[in-house]
């Protein structure tokens, strides 16, 4: 009777497996009556339309993928245009190569299940099935995979051991996600009711009484119910209360008073876990600050199976963070070092996040920690370096770590051995790959110092005792360009000293001496500390001359540089001031001609109170001439500088009108005391027509406007700058975020009002300068491209989450972009994909964010000038260009530090070299200025 039970519960399972055979593929049309007679022709030749659109996506995509086999979103678009085609055998090809290159998410995976369920009939299939939920659920901690794995397991337990078959995979789900607060539950249910199916298959027949056999297999069963449920109550799992009131109901005898404290134990722990089970559930994907506290209360309470799990959950959602991976590896590596568990975790890990070098270093170190066989470890090595790191530097660290493992293996007591051979052998190759490889790639070699080359060097030396080897290694290093620094050659003068001879020392001192540029002090003392204790006469006399002599030609070259400097100085102070008096003299030959062309027009005035009509002077710009139109009150301003009483095409203007111009109205000057309610904007168009009325526009959404100065010249034309002061902080800081808006064509710039000369290293710059590896810098654009149409190009390679259009002052594209993504991984994917692509007959350059260092001059104290600060380093490669004028008002430059001092390009004056023209008295307005000039 009861294998005719268990044959019942495996037909059962055979019906629900051919039910869901007969379901129809996902997108597959609904059957019907014969299309030949019932279906339309239209939809028919619509449908082989979309078949054949299909068939060349799916061409299209498997082209793609030979070109490019990591690019993950084309893997699924290729798989779900299979799975609705119902094309099973490339279905599952597609499947494979992606799970071979990736961790499959919960859903593909259970997909890829569903459909093989289906056509799995055979025992030899239902085996492949089985390793197919062996592969699933090592990807990630999925409870549904390991219920869908149980319940497809009990399927076969009319099978040789089905039983214990389903036991086993029930008792390695409850390991994994057993423990999981919100999940588990369902996973110990579902067990008990299998033990539940089994004891009714275990009971005697109705009025029979049962054999000795039968009762022991009954108790047995009974127990194994009574153990499930006493396991479960100790557990701190979401709804536990119900299980206990079925446990009451089921259980015949009382629950023992050590269940009874278990679970009022484990209710007090699932309180505890509460408040960070709702974090999670209120919480947006991917959760990553919940997981972390959730991680950090699991730490604390130092249960290793729940940090475990915590940690799955977390990277189960979180599978691109690399830091997440370095600290759960980290945790397995030195808390629970079980062989297979830490592989498995580092493993997946590099697969998740191939681009990040730290974490394929870690994985090679935990091989050999549990002491993998070498050639997989090489393998693995192999594969490393072909991940697609984005920087150099991280080949030169996969390498070093493979060498320091590869040092490892060597006995240096033999004098030859195959490890010391392939030891050699890998370092030859690290500096040929850095060299042709890594170099070609980045443009440098990523090991500037030759690292990799001084290591070799030093185990050449000190391990094998082969000097004349480390000598060749380290006059390779110093043709590289290192031979100017001190340091180079005190790291080799160590080595000889240590395992080498005095007269190599001394050697390697003589030619440091000769050629280093940045510390040539340093290197003549430690000549001299070695011949002073080990020389003799002869050697002492040859290293004092010889250093005397470098020293010598060293402060000769630095005082040079600095009479070049000084000089140089001095010319553009010369200049400067010359600059100065040509300007002032200009000016006051422009107030000159104002004031007689003002005679003039008295005179004019007075002829037309004789003929009773006025000859029109021609403006110096009239209406649609010059740089633009200009507003009525403008043209005010003009006629009253040049002699004219009447706009163009208007009715007179008062003399008193005049008056009113803008170069009457008194100056104001800036209060530093609101500089925190003011904002400083600039690069707006000279053309604007009403600068107060627009500023007041764009600004009035941040907050209360108190005061608009716009800036204006002499002639009442708008200079394209300005300041807004608000009435709060708050209302400044949120005009922040107006900074580069597009207005009338130019990228309008907002800054925060800040007194540069005492805050002389004060940037403002919104974006960082440092690298992001989720964020991508792009080159070589056409000028026409627009911020849609990259996005177009961007998003199929992931979430975009901002794109910057690069500009010019004026507005105009510079053919530069950067672009933001989610997370590294599709910045990663995106540099792979689209370096080098057209983009409207211009091929585009795509790399990781990583903007170089501008590198500044050192200033020299006075006196003390630098032999490497030569001219060309102070105003670079050209001279000094146009652009490194200074900018600052002469009025300002004035009031400044009287001390003669180079900055940006223009030298300020003293008092002894600055003598003010007489007709500009110092402190004097334009206003005042311009009366004293009409008085006279």
């Amino acid at each position: 009777g009861r294998r005719a039970e268990l044959h019942k519960m495996a037909a059962a399972g055979a019906e629900a497996a051919a039910e869901e055979e007969k379901r129809l593929p996902e997108g597959d049309p609904e059957s019907g009556g014969d299309s030949d007679d019932e279906g339309d022709s239209d939809s028919s030749g619509d449908g082989e339309d979309e078949e054949k659109e299909n068939e060349a996506e799916i061409q299209r995509l498997e082209e793609q993928l030979s070109i490019n086999a990591f690019d993950y979103n084309c893997h699924l678009d290729l798989i779900k245009l299979l799975r609705q085609e119902g094309e099973l055998v490339k279905l599952r090809r597609a499947r494979q190569k992606m799970s071979e290159l990736f961790p499959l998410t919960e859903e593909i995976w259970l997909d890829w299940l569903k459909d093989e369920i289906k056509m799995a009939s055979e025992i030899s299939e239902r085996e492949k099935v089985y390793e197919l939920f062996e592969r699933a659920v090592k990807d990630y901690i999925c409870p549904e995979i390991w219920l869908e794995y149980a319940q497809y397991s009990i399927g076969g337990i009319g099978q040789e051991g089905g039983i214990e078959r389903v036991r086993s995979i029930f008792e390695r789900a409850l390991t994994a996600v057993g423990l999981h607060v919100t999940k588990g539950t369902a996973l110990w249910e579902a067990y008990r009711e299998f033990e539940n199916a089994i004891l009714e298959t275990a009971q005697p027949a109705p009025g029979s009484i049962p054999s000795p056999e039968q009762q022991q297999v009954l108790c047995s069963q009974l127990e194994k119910i009574h153990t499930l449920f006493r396991r479960q109550l100790g557990i701190p799992l979401l709804d536990m209360e119900a299980s206990y009131a079925e446990y009451e109901e089921w259980s015949e005898e009382p629950i023992p008073e050590a269940t009874i404290k278990n679970y009022k134990k484990a209710l007090q722990q699932l309180e505890k876990c509460k408040p960070y089970e709702e974090a999670l559930l209120g919480a947006e994907t991917p959760k990553l600050a919940e997981y972390q506290a959730y991680i950090d209360f699991e730490m604390k309470a130092g249960d290793p199976a729940r940090i475990q799990l915590i940690y799955e959950r977390a990277l189960a959602e979180n599978c691109l963070v690399p830091d997440l991976w370095a600290r759960y590896n980290q945790y397995l590596d030195r808390q629970l070092k079980v062989k297979e568990l830490v592989l498995s975790a580092h493993d997946r890990a590099v697969r998740n996040c191939p681009w990040t070098v730290g974490l394929w270093i870690r994985y090679l170190l935990a091989m050999e920690r549990h002491r993998v066989e070498h050639s997989i470890i090489s393998e693995m090595f192999e594969k490393a370096l072909n991940a697609g790191f984005i920087q150099a530097t991280d080949y030169v660290e996969i390498w070093q770590a493979y060498l320091d493992y590869l040092r490892r293996r060597v006995d240096f007591t033999q004098d030859s051995s195959k490890e010391l051979e392939e030891l050699r052998s890998a370092f030859a190759r690290a500096v040929e790959y850095l060299k042709q490889e890594v170099e070609e790639r980045f443009s440098e070699s990523g090991d500037p110092s030759c690292t990799i080359m001084q290591n070799w060097a030093r185990v050449e030396a000190r391990l094998c005792n082969n000097m004349q080897k480390a000598r060749e290694l380290w006059d390779n290093i110093m043709t590289k360009g290192n031979a100017k620094y001190a340091n180079m050659w005190l790291e080799y003068y160590n080595l000889e000293r240590a395992h080498g001879d005095t007269q190599h020392c001394r050697k390697a001192l003589h030619r440091a001496v000769q050629c280093t540029s940045d510390y040539p002090e340093h290197v003549c003392e430690v000549l001299l500390t070695l011949e002073r204790i080990e020389g003799t006469l002869e050697d002492w006399d040859a290293a004092v001359q010889k250093t005397e002599n470098r020293l010598a030609r060293v402060n000769e070259q630095r005082a040079k540089a600095a009479e070049k400097e000084a000089a140089l100085a001095k010319q553009e102070e010369e200049r400067a001031e010359q600059r100065k008096q040509a300007r002032a003299e200009k000016k006051a030959s422009k107030k000159a001609k104002k004031t007689r062309i003002g005679d003039k027009r008295k005179a004019d005035e007075d002829d037309e109170g004789e003929w009773g009509q006025e000859e029109e002077l021609p403006s110096k710009r009239h209406r649609g001439e010059g740089d633009g139109v200009l507003p009525e009150e403008d043209m005010e301003v003009e006629s009253g500088l040049f002699g004219r009483s009447e706009k163009p095409d208007g009715p007179a203007i008062p003399k008193e009108k005049a008056s009113t111009s803008r170069r009457d109205i008194p100056k104001v000057f800036h209060d530093s005391s609101k500089d925190k309610v003011t904002v400083f904007v600039s690069n707006l168009s000279y053309t604007m027509a009403e600068p107060e009325a627009k500023l007041r526009e764009l600004f009035g959404s941040c907050g209360e406007v108190v005061e608009i100065r716009a800036v204006f010249n002499n002639k009442g034309t708008f200079r394209g700058y300005g300041y807004v002061q608000f009435k709060e902080e708050e209302a400044a800081r949120q005009a922040l975020a107006l900074d580069r808006t597009a207005v009338e064509g130019r990228p309008m710039f907002v800054s925060p009002c800040v007194d540069k000369n005492k805050n002389p290293d004060f940037k403002v710059f919104r974006y960082s300068t440092t690298l992001e590896k989720h964020k991508l810098f792009i080159s070589g654009l056409p000028f026409s491209c627009t911020k849609e149409e990259l996005e177009e190009v961007c998003k199929a390679h992931g979430n975009v989450k901002d794109i910057r259009l690069v500009t010019n002052r004026a507005g105009k594209p510079k053919g530069l972009a950067y672009v933001e993504y989610e997370n590294e991984a599709q910045a990663s994917q995106a540099v792979l994909k689209m370096d080098g692509l057209t983009v409207k007959d211009h091929v585009i350059k795509v790399m990781i964010s990583n903007p170089p260092l501008r590198k500044l001059p050192d200033r020299p104290e006075p006196g003390r000038a630098s032999l490497a600060l030569a001219p060309r380093q102070i105003y670079g490669a050209r001279g000094k260009g146009r652009t490194q004028l200074s900018m600052m008002p002469r009025a300002l430059q004035r009031q400044s530090n009287p001390v003669a001092k180079a900055e940006n390009g223009m030298v300020q004056n003293s008092p002894a070299a600055s003598s003010e023209p007489p007709a500009e008295p110092k402190k004097m307005s334009n206003a005042d200025f311009a009366k004293m000039l009409l008085k006279k």
